[in-house]
């Protein structure tokens, strides 16, 4: 989760331990302000360019919890209502009627089989659903996604390319300035997937701070943004192999002297 401090603009990724300590408030590392960091909250940055994080407006009133977590079971004390030397007295026995005074009704059988049917098809219908909003992390499991890639080159079908970031090593990276546009950048990279399969090209945050390791600017790229040839977002990059990417930025100013490379 991120949150701005409304002084200085700053941006910080905050988790909920931080959150339960400071009940809400916390102070800025940059200008030493007290903010309360539930106004802007929020779980995914914006896309880029932006300024300021979308503030939320107090409610009237609190919102209503409705799907609940757990429930705490509450400690079952049996209270006798009767005095223990109370003996329980039989109830009397009842004349049963003779047998030709039973009516003997037929009744007709029961079939369940519909229910049972439109039961197993909710079912398979919430697994489809489940399946479809978890699709990201399933087509990136380790071992999901070899019975996955068997199945469809049995239908016949194509999946994505898989996506593991952490396997993506940074060689070399480099930053000059622009040799036909004024006050602007080229920073360089070379990449290497270091997994066992083909993956895709990542999005790269690139960050420039100055020498108290401040932010001054962040730009997050998309694969098509600084890949030249689209036949590079279908084949990925292939196991072991290495790519050079370039990105062309605006200059921020001379107190942007460190760069930071990331991969999501």
């Amino acid at each position: 989760m991120y949150t701005q401090c409304p002084e200085c603009l700053t941006i910080y990724k905050i988790g909920a331990d931080m959150l339960a300590e400071g009940h809400g408030s916390a102070r800025c590392g940059h200008c030493a302000a007290v903010f309360d960091t539930l106004r802007t909250l929020t779980e995914q940055l914006p896309g880029e360019p932006f300024q300021q994080l979308l503030a939320r407006s107090a409610a009237d009133a609190p919102p209503q919890l409705s799907v609940p977590a757990l429930r705490p079971a509450p400690s079952q004390q049996q209270t006798s209502l009767f005095d223990p030397d109370e003996r329980q007295r039989p109830a009397p026995r009842r004349a049963h009627a003779p047998a030709f005074a039973h009516a003997r009704r037929s009744h007709p059988p029961v079939r369940n089989w519909p229910w049972t049917v439109g039961v197993g098809a909710l079912l398979l219908s919430l697994l489809a659903q489940l399946a479809y909003a978890e699709r990201a992390s399933l087509l990136d499991h380790a071992r999901v996604r070899p019975w996955l890639d068997s199945t469809c080159a049995e239908l016949g079908c194509r999946l994505p390319l898989r996506h593991d970031p952490v396997r993506l090593e940074l060689l070399s990276r480099d930053i000059r300035p622009h040799p036909s546009v004024a006050s602007a950048l080229i920073i360089s990279a070379t990449l290497r997937n270091d997994a066992d399969f083909a993956q895709a090209f990542p999005a790269v945050e690139i960050t420039l701070s100055d020498l108290d390791e401040n932010r001054i600017a962040m730009r997050r790229f998309l694969p098509q943004e600084y890949l030249g040839d689209s036949r590079n977002l279908i084949s990925g990059m292939a196991p072991g192999a290495t790519a050079s990417l370039v990105f062309e930025v605006a200059d921020p100013g001379k107190n942007a002297v460190a760069f930071e490379f990331r991969f999501f």
